[in-house]
């Protein structure tokens, strides 16, 4: 550049010949030439591009290599090293390696994609989920993350959920709405099996029920991307990594998945008080100016469920995903509605919910609840002990106690005694029967009855339970009932007239 800039100043300034500048600085006059029309080196440029004698050849191979590998898996794709040992091996090319990974190199970028901007207009929201570990209750699970991000205002909503299946979608939409204060008129989607059953040509989608029913109950429009083509919600896409990176790490360690998503709600919550990216107002200021465009809520919430008509077993079972779950005896053989929700199965007969239980995600898994089986008890007390329903039942000591004492005092008619009192389980709560038995023990008069009257005043605030010592009977009133007199029932029973 120094030399450029002194033969430039020796022509223009100083209005030196190009003779004498060569003279002066031994440059040769083309060098001079181009020195004046160049103010900077222009560089080395090629007329034509330098022919590839060796490689000419193998050319039209190379390319039908990596144009199959446009099909091919992602990870099982050809570098360049590995054309060039099947160039060697397969088609006897003599060449050395670096020509064929530069014409490799060449021939990749000019298939790579190019991208249109887009404008993000307000109303419009992307949804996608991605995965993470959490911890759960002392216990690591792979987690599944929905997250709904309005591309606009850059707000966002991140629930996780133990399942990916349409009632975690229905939830997850549900809470997003609620969160935003309003339904966004479009939602951009992949082609998640929870929604789509079907691909057609162009943008042509089969959906499912369910997804239909959900779309109806919120009116919102929706779109899918492209088969293979995640890029088109990159929005969302971004904001999944963004959640992993800063919701879940370290790895989230909650006692259940409420608490869990109690505290996703507050994360996504403080980033209102963030500037959106590229502008000049925070999220939450541009979240407000988007409602404006926004659906509004209905009266209710969609329910979050899927539902299918079950036959209860003769074990009082009703079987949902590979599980069962008990419902009371006296639906055995019963046609039941069985809905499941993310976090709970609920168990109807005709619009009635007769069993609630918490949802399990393994596999042959039975849950019991033993209140359903009690009836069962009074004719198969042998059932206390061996039935799968009431080994695993775990009753507070006192209960423990009270059948040792009524066995240890009636022997089976004791154990029996015992079933009747679990029977107040199914109209009294277990605190309150737990505590009419310890007052039972405390006032001496162990059995069913009073333990009945026991749990009865809990309820009636005008049953009171007072204990007589021998002075408290002293202090009561003295009555005397006079003996009947019984001869006007014999004249009655001989025909005679009534006294």
């Amino acid at each position: 550049m120094i030399e450029y800039e002194m033969v430039r100043q020796m022509h223009y300034r100083e209005g030196l010949s190009r003779r004498e500048i060569s003279r002066r600085t031994g440059y040769h006059r083309n060098t001079i030439d181009r020195m004046l029309q160049y103010s900077a080196p222009p560089g080395y440029c090629l007329r034509n591009p330098r022919p590839k004698v060796k490689l000419e050849p193998f050319i039209p191979v190379i390319d039908k290599i990596l144009e199959d590998d446009r099909n091919a898996p992602r990870k099982q794709r050809h570098m360049a090293k590995r054309i060039f040992e099947r160039l060697r091996d397969e088609h006897g090319f003599t060449g050395s390696y670096t020509i064929v990974k530069d014409y490799v190199r060449y021939k990749k970028s000019r298939q790579q994609e190019v991208y249109l901007p887009l404008s993000q207009r307000p109303g419009t929201s992307q949804v996608d989920f991605g995965q993470a570990k959490v911890i759960i209750g002392g216990v690591e699970l792979n987690a599944h993350i929905f997250c709904m991000a309005l591309p606009y205002s850059d707000a966002m909503l991140v629930q996780a959920f133990p399942t990916e299946a349409f009632e975690a979608v229905a939830a997850g939409h549900n809470a997003a709405y609620t969160f935003f204060g309003g339904i966004p008129p479009e939602c951009l989607y992949d082609n998640m099996p929870t929604a789509v059953k079907s691909v057609g040509q162009g943008h042509e989608r089969g959906l499912t029920d369910e997804f239909i029913s959900l779309r109806s109950h919120y009116l919102f429009k929706s779109y899918f991307c492209n088969v293979g083509r995640p890029n088109e919600k990159g929005v969302v896409e971004g904001y999944i990594g963004y959640a992993r990176r800063n919701f879940f790490v370290p790895v989230p360690n909650f006692p259940s998945w409420e608490d869990m998503n109690a505290n996703l709600w507050v994360q996504c919550t403080r980033r209102f008080e963030d500037y959106a990216a590229g502008k000049d107002k925070t999220i939450g200021e541009l979240l407000e100016e988007e409602r404006r465009y926004f659906l509004p809520l209905p009266s209710a919430m969609f329910p979050a469920c899927r539902w299918e008509y079950r036959r209860a077993t003769s074990l009082s079972l009703a079987r949902y995903k590979s599980n069962s779950y008990s419902v009371p005896v006296e639906y055995a053989y019963r046609e039941v509605l069985v809905k499941a929700y993310v976090f709970q199965i609920k168990i109807c007969h005709k619009d009635t919910v007769i069993a609630t239980h918490q949802r399990s995600y393994e596999r042959d898994d039975f849950i019991f609840d033993p209140l359903h089986y009690l009836p069962l008890l009074t004719r198969k007390p042998g059932g206390l002990d061996g039935a799968r329903p009431f080994c695993a039942w775990e009753l507070p000591k006192c209960f423990d106690t009270l059948r040792r004492y009524l066995e240890g005092r009636h022997g089976h008619q004791g154990k029996r005694e015992y079933i009747r009192v679990l029977q107040l389980l199914r109209e009294y709560p277990m605190p309150e029967v737990k505590e009419a038995i310890e007052r039972a023990f405390h006032y001496s008069c162990v059995n069913f009855e009073a333990i009945r009257l026991m749990a009865l005043t809990g309820q009636e605030t005008a049953f009171e339970v007072i204990p007589l010592s021998s002075e408290k009977l002293k202090t009561l009133p003295k009555i005397r009932v006079d003996q009947a007199d019984i001869t006007c029932y014999g004249a009655l029973l001989k025909g005679g007239a009534p006294c």
